[in-house]
């Protein structure tokens, strides 16, 4: 198969960057084609021949993208596929607006339906984090929505097939898009990179931590709060547009890692901990993922992807509603347990990017001989 990856942006590091290079081990010559190309901020991607947009040739579109919601669409429909069997579009936002020809097999790898539009939208109006442009992004989303939620319907009727990477998105796929989704396929984790020795022991460290992008929709607002009440020490570790306004927010048990980590001082982290805690409608949660792969207990939003990867009680506990006062109820009813690190090590052993791997490769396999047949 002659196959290409699309991806909204290639701007940043996270979890769909790792789903992108897990792609690019089973089909290591597909190109990638994206909106926006930061090569220093993207170092990743270095190993794909990335093909991006005419928007990359406005100054400043690779770190305020953002503010180009009417041009990113069109960008992504100005790439022509025809010599390709296979495109498999990463996105949670434009990528899939792509338009391929009949024999050309497209499958979306769907990260959410577009947050801002539909699942985030009340909270982008309400927080931006845009500084002091937010007032003008609250107003320009709040009058354009109508129309760019036109625009994204139209784009999700698009791929021929919809792969998600949760239940939770699955049912948003199903709600925002009125589309079936054929597999959901969990992004994988790097089960090997994160693990911990000693797996018998009980989690029992003197911080709680979450890693996260400092972003509004992450709910790290809950987080902070809860945690100045109860005078627990916290570790942040994470950067976004709400860093400012987070550590402005934070008591004196509340510490924040801004600067980048790598994978294994990332561990450290994950094992000094005494528990990880989450309180974003997260669609999936790799870093909550990965956590459990240490061993290490998750308290999560009960309505979020985060809650497939945990098992309340056993390695974890999760909270009902998104406020302060639930994540601290949560707190006080978690030191109250003991978690053994094997029963938290287990939620994730199917997760690992071999099977990842081997889901997506059966899957994009099938359905291209499939559409050959057609």
């Amino acid at each position: 198969m002659n196959v290409a990856f699309v991806y909204d942006r290639v701007n940043k590091w996270g979890g769909a960057e790792r789903v992108l290079l897990a792609l690019h081990k089973i089909w290591p010559k597909a190109p990638l084609f994206t909106a926006v190309y930061d090569k220093k901020r993207a170092a990743w991607a270095d190993v794909f021949l990335v093909h991006p947009s005419f928007l990359q040739r406005i100054p400043g579109a690779s770190l305020a993208h953002e503010s180009l919601p009417g041009l990113t669409p069109m960008a992504f429909e100005t790439f022509t596929f025809d010599e390709y069997d296979v495109v498999i579009s990463v996105t949670s936002a434009e990528a899939k607006n792509i338009i391929t020809k009949p024999q050309t097999l497209h499958i979306c790898y769907c990260l959410t339906p577009t947050r801002y539009l539909w699942s985030g939208f009340s909270q982008y109006l309400k927080q931006p984090g845009l500084g002091m442009l937010s007032w003008v992004a609250g107003w320009g989303l709040k009058t354009f929505a109508p129309m760019l939620r036109k625009w994204d319907i139209v784009a999700a009727s698009r791929p021929d097939y919809f792969i998600a990477i949760s239940e939770r998105v699955k049912e948003r796929i199903k709600k925002y898009y009125g589309r079936d989704v054929i597999e959901v396929v969990y992004p994988p984790v790097d089960t090997n990179r994160f693990t911990s020795k000693g797996l018998s022991s009980v989690a029992n460290a003197d911080y709680f931590l979450t890693v996260s992008r400092l972003v509004s929709y992450k709910r790290l607002d809950i987080i902070i709060k809860a945690f100045n009440a109860l005078k627990l020490p916290l570790v942040i570790i994470g950067d976004g547009r709400q860093k400012q306004e987070l550590r402005k927010m934070a008591g004196a048990t509340i510490r924040f890692i801004d600067h980048h980590l790598t994978d294994s001082e990332l561990v450290r982290y994950y094992e000094g901990c005494r528990a990880f805690v989450y309180a974003a409608d997260e669609d999936f949660g790799l870093a909550a993922a990965e956590a459990q792969a240490i061993g290490v207990p998750v308290i999560a939003y009960r309505q979020s992807g985060v809650a497939e990867v945990v098992s309340d009680r056993v390695s974890g506990v999760l909270f009902d509603q998104q406020t302060v006062e639930s994540l601290q109820a949560a707190v006080r009813e978690f030191l109250s347990l003991t978690f053994s690190k094997a029963a938290c090590r287990a939620q994730v052993e199917t997760m690992s990017e071999v099977h990842f791997r081997k889901r997506i490769s059966d899957i994009v396999r099938s359905l291209h001989q499939k559409n050959k047949h057609i």
